[in-house]
């Protein structure tokens, strides 16, 4: 209906996955090329998970079509199967030629043999299992069977498991021990945040055809964002609506009461957002647990110099850290950023600090560097809170109190929409090049699962212009 009007060629926000329309962004490409790898190198089984909607279809379709043809693939669908059955399954996308009424013996000879014969002609299979935290334990355990099926040097079937977060729920069984210990990777589909939202918007609109300016405002992503849970499905449904809107509207700009009209007709619409599973700043009893489990095991490190040594390591990353990681990173890696802030909205709202006296200290001396400070310099920002109460707040510095320097901690108050938040961001670094540095020597694993982000002081000083 408002395909003309938008100047689209076909629609930009179906919800059936198509490659076409695959959006890298949200780390999605960077697990992509991980998944290719892993596949390729014969590292048996690896396990992709996300919630509902987060875009594990389209990864799976993403990657069979990125597998070079060497490559067998074997796509399981239905994941209720039981294990006498998931022989059968696998040999038949094989088009393996069993008996009439085979036995689960014959059947592994036979599907033994094939394998050999694919090694032997330099090819390889893998099998991809949609849903998986829907097999049943007894299935997932013949699954591991076949993945002993193997030479000398090599593996001779991939296993790929897809599944909701349930899935890691069902490998902390004692009786699936043995296939948790075989799963040599694992990746995890995040929400996306406002920012990856706006981009991802966009770039569905420019693979559908439009060719205008940018129509999705940071104002209009973030609202989705928090009313969808950054769910790439979710985002989906609200977008078509939107447009659906504006275009009954007769407008190309798009605002906020055509996101509120849209996610009135939506199914989730006045359900709470789903959170992430690391946003639980943003909630009263998580928030608390978060910022004490933060600080903890950060107080070692934030005492000492910026140093990655053993008590850095087990704090982040036992045994993954490379001792060139410097603290900043050890900082951002542990506080993801759950929530991107537009720079055009204005900082230090009016609020009531009586009681919060830390608060207050902290957020004058966020206002000290944006004055004192070169705009050249940096600062780690550590997350960003919708719960504004300074009372919380003025909790969480006097818990920190006991274990880091406040000195470098600042707090920024940010007012957006008539909606307040908090963000938290520790010392002032001189470079970008060193920030950038830094993420570059990061583990890929990271650079996968953390949004790595130095916010520079001009960044933060024009928002506080505005």
């Amino acid at each position: 209906m408002y395909l003309d009007f938008f100047g689209l060629a076909q629609p930009p926000f179906k919800i059936t996955p198509n490659t076409d329309f695959f959006f890298a962004g949200g780390k999605r490409g960077a697990i992509l090329e991980a998944l290719a790898y892993a596949i390729t190198h014969g590292e048996g089984i690896i396990k992709v998970t996300g919630e509902v909607g987060s875009g594990k279809t389209m990864l799976c379709r993403m990657l069979q079509s990125r597998l070079p043809p060497d490559i067998e693939i074997v796509y399981i669908a239905n994941p209720t199967l039981r294990p006498e059955e998931i022989l059968h399954a696998i040999s038949f996308e094989l088009q393996l030629d069993l008996p009439h009424g085979a036995s689960r013996l014959q059947v592994m000879q036979v599907l033994h043999q094939h394998l050999l014969d694919l090694h032997m002609q330099g090819r390889q299979a893998v099998v991809f299992v949609e849903e998986s935290q829907g097999m049943p334990i007894p299935t997932l355990e013949e699954l591991r069977l076949l993945s002993n099926l193997e030479t000398q040097q090599h593996k001779l079937l991939q296993i790929v498991l897809f599944g909701q977060p349930e899935l890691d729920d069902n490998l902390r069984e004692a009786n699936i021990r043995q296939l948790r210990e075989r799963i040599t990777h694992s990746f995890h589909l995040g929400p996306l945040s406002a920012r990856e939202i706006q981009e991802y918007l966009m770039f569905r609109m420019r693979a559908a055809g439009y060719h205008g300016p940018e129509l999705f405002s940071p104002a209009v992503a973030a609202h989705i964002a928090r009313s969808t849970g950054g769910l790439t499905r979710r985002v989906n449904i609200v977008a078509d609506k939107i447009l659906l809107a504006a275009f009954a509207d007769n407008t190309h700009t798009i605002r906020l009461k055509h996101v509120r009209a849209a996610l009135k007709d939506c199914e989730f619409g006045a359900a709470a957002p789903l959170l992430p599973r690391w946003a639980g700043l943003t909630a009263a009893v998580a928030g608390g647990i978060a910022f004490g489990y933060g600080w903890n095991h950060l107080a070692p490190q934030l005492q000492a110099p910026p140093q990655p040594m053993a008590a850095l390591q087990q704090a982040v990353a036992p045994a993954h850290l490379p001792a060139s990681v410097p603290l900043s990173t050890a900082v951002s890696a542990v506080f993801n950023t759950p929530v991107a802030v537009p720079a055009e909205i204005p900082l230090f709202p009016d609020l009531d600090l009586a009681d919060a006296k830390l608060l207050e200290q902290r957020i004058q001396a966020a206002r000290e560097i944006l004055e004192k400070e070169p705009g050249g310099k940096f600062s780690i920002e550590l997350f960003v809170t919708d719960d504004v109460r300074p009372l919380r707040m003025e909790g969480f510095l006097k818990r920190a109190e006991k274990s880091v320097k406040l000195a470098n901690v600042y707090v920024f108050p940010i007012s957006a929409g008539g909606r307040t938040r908090f963000r938290v961001t520790y010392g002032v670094y001189a470079t970008r090049e060193e920030g950038a540095d830094v993420i570059t020597r990061m583990p890929e694993k990271y650079k996968q699962q953390f949004d790595l982000k130095l916010r520079s002081l001009e960044e933060i000083s024009q928002a506080e212009k505005s």
